[in-house]
């Protein structure tokens, strides 16, 4: 079992910190993020179906540790609900660069994430679900609160506008 773990982890893991980084932001509450989505899945293991796709699961499970990350570092209350979810994370905002304490972090990094932080919440969100962590938009949708033609359609509008920002940050 632990071995089979330790797989998953090795080979989920960058997956994960990738989501957590496009929703969070880059830097510390990513990282909270992602180790808290692995100790939940460690104390879920052992009941896992044979047949889970388990990318897919521990994205679920780090989009849920993301929103208590967020609502940890309020210190308030959070409204309940996967839409207040959402807005929590808009209202929150992702700006900023906790990246400069890491050294394994490059320029390309901080500008990927930057670019990826200014996005809209729900954008950002679906950009990060399909992208990084390869959930089909139904459960995109189901994540969100939305309809999978919603997810579908922030994950694409958010598309457009990275490739818009990208081409205006060659361009400087």
């Amino acid at each position: 079992m632990r071995s089979a773990f330790d797989a998953a982890v090795q080979r989920h893991g960058p997956t994960v910190l990738r989501v957590c980084r496009a929703v969070l932001g880059p830097g510390a509450d990513a990282d909270d993020a992602w180790s808290e989505t692995f100790l939940s899945a460690l104390r879920a293991w052992p009941d896992l179906p044979e047949d889970t796709n388990v990318e897919a699961w521990l994205v679920r499970v780090a989009h849920r540790r993301a929103v208590d990350v967020v609502r940890a570092s309020a210190r308030a209350d959070a409204p309940g609900g996967v839409a207040d979810d959402l807005a929590l994370l808009d209202a929150r905002g992702v700006g900023g660069n906790d990246d400069d304490d890491n050294p394994a972090a490059t320029v390309d990094d901080h500008e990927i994430w930057t670019i990826v932080s200014a996005l809209p919440a729900r954008q950002r969100v679906c950009v990060a679900y399909r992208y990084l962590g390869g959930l089909r938009y139904s459960e995109i949708a189901a994540l969100t609160g939305g309809s999978e033609a919603a997810a579908r359609r922030a994950a694409s509008d958010g598309v457009a506008a990275l490739r818009r920002m990208m081409v205006k940050e060659q361009e400087s």
